[in-house]
């Protein structure tokens, strides 16, 4: 099979290597496998809820906020984390009393115990405690 490249009077290329080209960057595009820090590891879940003391207050929210995200981004033990707050609950079920969550993936219940005492951790506990007055945590092995 011959392959042919034409270029026309405005200089856009013509035949079957553009079509060629654009499957091929189709192809790589969707054949990538997420990071690892993109990808969730079930081993180890380490969940965590807030309750601030102050729960509708902006600076208190923001302060929070700011100290958990730093946190978040000088731990070397987290592999993956998920920040969020209660959406109003429409069943009795579901408990939307908390300020926020806090979703954590660990490789092992190992490298969580190493998270409890690292100093990302505890500077982030000995900043942000005053601000809450309520927090619960769950813990769960993938099965």
């Amino acid at each position: 099979m011959k392959l042919a490249i034409y270029v026309n009077r405005r200089g856009r290329i013509k035949g079957i290597a553009p079509l060629l080209a654009g499957i091929l960057i189709m192809i790589a595009s969707c054949g990538q496998a997420p990071t690892t820090e993109e990808t969730f590891d079930p081993t180890f879940t380490h969940v965590v809820y807030f309750w601030l003391k102050n729960p509708q207050d902006a600076k208190d929210q923001k302060t929070f906020e700011a100290h958990l995200t730093s946190f978040l981004e000088r731990s070397e033990y987290a592999k993956t984390n998920f920040i969020g707050t209660p959406p109003k609950a429409t069943r009795d079920v579901v408990d939307d009393s908390f300020t926020y969550a806090l979703i954590l993936s660990f490789e092992s219940a190992e490298a969580q115990e190493k998270y409890q005492d690292e100093p990302a951790h505890v500077k982030f506990v000995n900043d942000a405690k005053h601000l809450w007055k309520k927090v619960i945590v769950y813990d769960a092995e993938g099965i």
